[in-house]
């Protein structure tokens, strides 16, 4: 017999892919030890689980899926080439819908002015303690993408206006937002993308408790600390409009005691993710405005779903004893928020569980 991890690495499912796909009843272990939990697949599930794999890479909905490794084996396999066909002609009109759609988004983007452009050609001086710009850098640098499809989105976003600086990063599915104040800027709004290697370098030199001074020069930024500075090229991309990403609506808020909600998270329940990519945590806030994770296999209208891994990486940027956590319905974000502090934030998006 075969090991749950054997099976992941010949079958090209992961181990938590696996175990949900266990859970879902579409392919059940042979056996399973009734003391450590372990499973165990016959040498001829191997086979199954190829084709699970094949036809989860194709994005064929589980329904479908269940129906299609029940009848494989079977000497009538009418069923399943319907099934096939069926489901490429899903995405072949799918592939059609959306390139009629992109069509008309590029038609509009074409005549549409940049008004970003303004925001990014100008000379600004201005300066900020080290300390509070530090912390700034800190709280968003976990939410910065690393997506080479997406350059817009690998960096982090300088934007000035009046006596405010604005640092934010996202990389779609998480979004850090911090606030400080700054002094010498004349109020007019000015955006630039910072590279993160460049973020970075300008994060080592803030170690000192005195003001330092953020230069832009068109496509040019620098940061001049102690006699020491970090200069280099802005990313030549807009940055989303992040201010309409943000939660409208405060949902259900809860003030958790971050060393204990860690390691609750932790050692906790988890559900893998459909993909078995990751780790997901289930959320609720009680009546009495405490967080609890739901046990797997506990089905909760009430709860939320939210890659742990990415709310652990938030818990530490917050980097607060306490932290406020609000959460709305299952599909809306859930916002990790300082007590002490309105102005920096991050939120993340829940994960869409499959019905």
């Amino acid at each position: 017999m075969r090991s749950i991890g054997e099976m992941a690495r010949d079958s090209g499912l992961g181990v938590s892919a696996l175990r949900f796909y266990d859970r879902a009843g579409v392919l059940v272990p042979a056996w399973v030890d009734p003391v450590s939990g372990y499973r165990w697949y016959e040498p001829e599930q191997l086979e199954e689980a190829r084709l699970l794999a094949r036809l989860r890479r194709s994005g064929m909905p589980l329904a479908d899926i269940r129906l299609v490794l029940a009848s494989w084996s079977g000497a009538e396999t009418d069923l399943v080439r319907k099934l096939l066909k069926a489901h490429l002609r899903r995405l072949e009109q799918g592939l059609s819908d959306a390139r009629s759609e992109f069509s008309a988004l590029r038609a509009l983007l074409d005549h549409r002015e940049n008004v970003m452009t303004s925001l990014r050609i100008a000379t600004v001086r201005l300066s900020i303690t080290a300390p509070r710009l530090a912390a700034a850098v800190d709280a968003v640098r976990f939410a910065a993408s690393t997506d080479p499809e997406l350059p817009m989105l690998g960096g982090v976003l300088f934007d000035i206006e009046g006596e405010s600086l604005h640092v934010v990063t996202t990389d779609r599915y998480r979004m850090a937002v911090a606030q400080v104040g700054i002094a010498g800027h004349d109020g007019s709004r000015v955006q630039v993308i910072v590279p993160t290697p460049l973020a970075d370098a300008m994060r080592a030199l803030l170690d000192g408790e005195g003001p330092v001074r953020l230069s832009v020069d068109g496509d040019r930024v620098a940061l001049e600390a102690g006699g020491t500075q970090a200069a280099g090229q802005c990313l030549d991309h807009d940055f989303p409009d992040y201010r309409r990403l943000l939660p409208q609506v405060a949902g259900r808020r809860a003030v958790v005691e971050v060393a204990a909600f860690r390691k609750a998270l932790e050692t906790g329940p988890v559900r893998s993710g459909e993909t078995g990519a990751y780790d997901l945590s289930m959320l609720r806030v009680e009546d009495g405005g405490t967080v609890t994770l739901c046990a797997e296999g506990v089905e909760d209208p009430n709860s939320v779903a939210v890659n742990r891994e990415f709310l652990l990486d938030a818990l530490t940027a917050g980097a607060r004893d306490r932290l406020i956590l609000e959460l709305g319905t299952s599909t809306t974000p859930i916002a990790i928020r300082r007590p002490d502090d309105e102005g920096t934030f991050s939120i993340l998006m829940p994960v869409r569980l499959e019905d």
